[in-house]
This record gives structure tokens, C-alpha cells and sequence, in this order.
């Protein structure tokens, strides 16, 4: 398995003529757990055009390709961070964690004190990473027949 640190990654801010890239990584990315629970992953029905106009969309750029991106944006007291989607030909080498160490960072010099996310509950290897990232449980909630799992995580 190739490591993150071995290989260039850099981080930028989708542009809104990439609109369709961003549908790519995200349908790639979550297309495996449609047999998980039986039906498209929320972050698939997403509208893209209005998410890339109205949020902050940051790609991750590995050997010339964009093929992670975060998208968030900030609440009144918190930063919500909507989607972290890891193309499958590039997830669990560590680009997920760098991405969202970046974007920890830029939210720490802009003094923003806590993050907030949710995922779904069947997604467990999504949220033993983010546990293992410094984020909390705060709760559960019923949803379209499985259960969202609501998560913080204070800098």
C-alpha cells in the first residue's frame, strides 16, 4: 500500500467548470456502499452545481490528478463539513486524513473552533476514522431506514 506521504499531494479550490469532476470522485467514491443500505448514499443525490457555487469545494491533487475532495462551509459557530469523498483507486493511503488536516488548519488560522459532520452509521470504517481523528459521537438519528451518526470534534 502506497502511503500518502509517499506521493505529491497539493490542495486547491474547485473551480465551477469542474462541476462534473466533482460528481465523478463523489459517485466513484460512494458507489460501494449502495449495497450496504440499499439505496444511493445521500452525498450521490447531491445538486453539484449549486454545492460547488455555494460551498467551499477543496480538491486534492495527487501526481496531477484530482481525486479527493471536502466540502464545508461555515456556520455561524462551527464549520459543517458536508462531504469528504476519496476516489476508490486512491482511498486508504492517508489522502482522506491529509485533506482534512488541511482543512483543519485553514479553519485554526481562521479561529474556528469546532467541526461538525455526519455520516451513516453502516459506514463504520468512516467513523473509526474519524474517532481516531479527535471527532466525538454526539448523536444518533433514525434516517430513510438505517441511522445518521452526527460527530464534532473541537480544535
Amino acid at each position: 500500500m502506497i502511503n500518502s506521504l509517499d506521493v505529491a499531494v497539493w490542495f486547491r479550490r474547485a473551480e465551477e467548470n469542474e462541476v462534473e469532476k466533482v460528481r465523478e470522485i463523489v459517485l466513484a467514491a460512494y458507489s460501494k456502499w449502495i449495497s450496504v443500505i440499499g439505496r444511493e448514499p445521500t452525498p450521490m443525490t447531491a445538486d453539484f452545481n449549486k454545492a460547488i457555487r455555494e460551498h467551499d469545494i477543496d480538491l486534492a491533487i495527487v501526481e496531477g490528478e484530482a481525486a479527493c475532495l471536502i466540502e464545508i462551509w461555515l456556520q455561524a459557530d462551527f464549520l459543517w463539513i458536508e462531504n469528504v469523498a476519496v476516489h476508490p483507486h486512491r482511498q486508504g493511503k492517508g489522502i482522506g486524513r491529509r485533506l482534512l488536516a488541511y482543512v483543519e488548519s485553514k479553519a485554526a488560522q481562521a479561529e474556528i473552533g469546532e467541526f461538525r459532520l455526519q455520516t451513516n452509521e453502516a459506514f463504520e470504517a468512516n467513523i473509526a476514522l474519524y474517532v481516531a481523528l479527535g471527532y466525538e459521537i454526539d448523536r444518533r438519528e433514525p434516517f430513510m431506514g438505517g441511522t445518521t451518526v452526527f460527530m464534532s470534534k473541537k480544535l
